[in-house]
């Protein structure tokens, strides 16, 4: 790569073990190093590889993927409607597939899991049956710094029962001059709110800052005032360890696009606890491939849910958009996401330090420091106006390095273990110092 060849590609005097040998010597000792050649990396026009650290956005497609999908298309092409029941991977059970390799990464039991929809319409599936307000519990409380879609689902909620917003949500944010929610201050708004709280909506971590709750304090804080809990795993799911059945929240969801690399728009997916598995008094929005196995194809007028996550389920999956993640999760099997969480960790605390070497009057780093309090996601606050800082954003894409801009003036960048290298971090940081500079 072009800026591992020159400028800090040598030994910065300050900080002499910040350079391109020290990068290739972590590589060399990297057991997880070949998953990378697994993966798709983009080229520009010239034919350069580019380093992807964008993985908290979209991430990279496996090398595997196209066979995957192949093979669903020749069934297809061979058997029409017979794919159902004779394709190699038969359609009927395809989601059945991903119910353990899902269970692992999420730390469940495979009937909680089911992979379907996507985040937001699970999230407002999940709410149809975890938010029933009532006279004197009708309030939902999340962070304020959420991702929109969360919010838009939310606040739409809230308006489909009649409630306000303004009176109804309650939307907690780090302190005055802080970046990162507190647990203290959100367990103290739960606490404060509780006879009156309905649900709780956490993330896994926070889009934006990437910092990392602790959750488990928070869900039970959470059940024990009577509340409901959900949480949003977008940038948590195959990005950190989770233990889901444990920490004991009502349901879960997630998109697959990002950490778990299954493509633009591909299927999401959702846990629900299992002491709601048989639970016949929750509503829900019923549809046939939530039915009973068994007395589906009888086509009966009377919807019996299937027990677990699956009896949520409305339509039957999109194949050609599961496949890829069929494909991905077997490499995340293979991989193990302790491993890669290992990996994870001496990956952006690698970044971490060299941005604090290069760059230490030019980046505020926005994210945790500390290694529990945060996944692979690094936010970084150009030190310039609005403007500027954007044209920096710019430079870096031109140099090669794909990471994402949120205004006014963060860079996320997000080193996947899967896909990148120590190599890839430095030529980061290296070409970040060279788009700052004046």
């Amino acid at each position: 790569m072009r800026c591992l060849r020159h400028g800090h590609g040598g030994t910065n005097l300050k900080h002499p073990e910040l350079n391109a040998a020290a990068a290739l010597a972590l590589d060399a000792r990297d057991a997880l190093a070949a998953h990378a050649a697994e993966f798709h990396h983009p080229y520009d026009a010239n034919g350069r590889k580019m380093v992807y650290l964008c993985g908290h956005s979209l991430g990279l497609q496996a090398k595997s993927t196209a066979q995957y999908v192949e093979e669903e298309l020749a069934d297809w092409r061979r058997l029409g409607v017979l794919g159902h029941h004779e394709a190699k991977r038969p359609w009927i059970g395809y989601h059945e597939r991903l119910a353990a390799p899902l269970a692992d990464l999420v730390g469940a039991s495979a009937t909680e899991v089911v992979a379907m929809n996507s985040l937001t319409v699970n999230l407002h599936l999940m709410m149809v049956s975890f938010f029933r307000p009532s006279a004197a519990r009708n309030r939902v409380l999340m962070e304020k710094s959420a991702f929109p879609s969360d919010r838009y689902a939310i606040v739409s909620q809230l308006e489909f029962h009649g409630l306000r917003a303004a009176e109804h949500l309650i939307e907690v944010q780090p302190r005055p001059g802080e970046r990162h929610l507190r647990t203290e201050d959100l367990a103290a708004s739960i606490e404060r709110e509780g006879a009156r709280l309905a649900l709780v909506l956490l993330p896994g971590v926070q889009y934006l800052t990437g910092q990392r709750l602790d959750l488990a304090p928070l869900i039970a804080l959470a059940r024990s005032v009577g509340a409901n809990v959900g949480l949003d795993l977008a940038h948590a799911v195959g990005n950190v360890p989770l233990t889901l059945h444990d920490w004991n929240a009502d349901f879960a969801v997630w998109c697959s696009y990002k950490y778990l690399n299954a493509g633009p728009g591909a299927v999401g997916g959702c846990f629900v606890h299992e002491r709601h598995a048989r639970s016949t008094q929750l509503p829900r929005f019923a549809g046939w491939w939530g039915q009973d196995k068994a007395t589906r194809f009888e086509m009966g007028p009377d919807f019996s849910p299937i027990a677990g996550a699956e009896g949520w389920q409305i339509s039957n999956p999109p194949i050609l958009s599961t496949a890829p993640l069929l494909a991905s999760l077997d490499i995340f099997k293979r991989a193990e996401i302790s491993r890669l969480r290992e990996k994870s960790i001496l990956l952006t605390g690698f970044l971490q330090r060299l941005v604090e070497g290069l760059l230490p009057e030019s980046v505020e780093i926005i994210t945790p420091a500390g290694i529990d309090d945060r996944g692979c996601q690094l936010s970084l606050r150009i030190a310039r106006p609005p403007h500027e800082a954007k044209r920096c954003h710019e430079r870096l894409t031109a140099a090669g390095v794909l990471g994402d801009w949120r205004e006014p003036d963060i860079v996320r960048l997000a080193p996947a273990p899967l896909y990148n290298s120590y190599s890839d971090v430095f030529a980061a940081a290296d070409s970040l110092s060279r788009a700052i500079r004046p």
